[in-house]
């Protein structure tokens, strides 16, 4: 099952590491969505930055 993931609040202003995980799902700006698999290299990068997302199933 693939989770879908976008990006509702700013990365302006966030550290630079929760920064970096965002870019490495592929959420630059803010509505980006991308698909990800459900694993748990994507669960720790969710959890990491998950006051800046939202997650469904996909």
């Amino acid at each position: 099952m693939a989770k879908n993931i976008k990006l509702v609040k700013s990365l302006i202003g966030r550290k630079d590491d929760q920064i970096a995980t965002a870019h490495s799902l592929g959420l630059k700006k803010i509505g980006d969505t991308t698909v990800q698999p459900d694993n748990e290299v994507t669960l720790g990068k969710i959890q990491k930055i998950s006051h800046l997302i939202e997650v469904t199933e996909g």
